[in-house]
């Protein structure tokens, strides 16, 4: 039996690609761009698996993990998100999602977090790693960059740094590599 897996992102160019991988890999994968159409084709269509996007415009996907478990109990869903934060991670598996994904992610470490089977490192351990420090700490200051609509002084001065302290930290973005130092 084919397993199903609904892919729920505001971005549909992502959902596209990411069903089109995920169909390459013998999975019935569709997509939803809001709420309502989620839990429109998770009362339809009743997938087994769920992608989860944390923002999905102005909403929180947080706020879905409840209602597409109260379609589909048995449902497996992990969280993506471009701004990882220990907080919303915690939060997210409250609610009853499985995991939560910094992006950019392929479809493997997807998959291998629905199926919760331990993606391989290099190293040859089967321990989680979480997220580095410093992959955290860059993707926080990006964040607040864009709240500041690329104004790289406001963003200093709301985050009570020197200007090209700032600008050397955004212009090293860190290793996106689980696990590595």
């Amino acid at each position: 039996m084919t397993r199903k897996i609904l892919i729920i992102d505001d971005d549909e160019a992502f959902c596209r690609t990411l069903c089109r991988m995920l169909e390459r890999k013998g999975y019935d994968a569709f997509h939803a761009l809001d709420s309502e159409q989620a839990l429109h084709h998770a009362n339809v269509r009743k997938p087994d698996l769920a992608v989860l996007d944390l923002r999905l415009g102005e909403e929180s996907g947080l706020q879905l993990i409840k209602p597409l478990l109260g379609c589909v109990g048995r449902m497996r869903i992990v969280v993506l998100t471009g701004y990882a934060s220990l907080t919303t991670a915690v939060k997210a598996v409250k609610l009853g999602a499985l995991d939560y994904l910094a992006k950019p992610v392929d479809a493997d470490t997807i998959l291998c977090a629905l199926n919760e089977k331990k993606v391989e490192r290099q190293d040859d351990s089967s321990e989680w790693s979480p997220t580095p420090l410093k992959l955290l700490e860059w993707e926080h200051l990006q964040r607040v960059l864009a709240e500041n609509n690329g104004n790289i002084s406001a963003t200093a001065r709301q985050l009570g740094m020197h200007r090209r302290t700032l600008q050397r930290k955004l212009q090293k973005k860190p290793d996106l590599g689980r696990g590595n130092p």
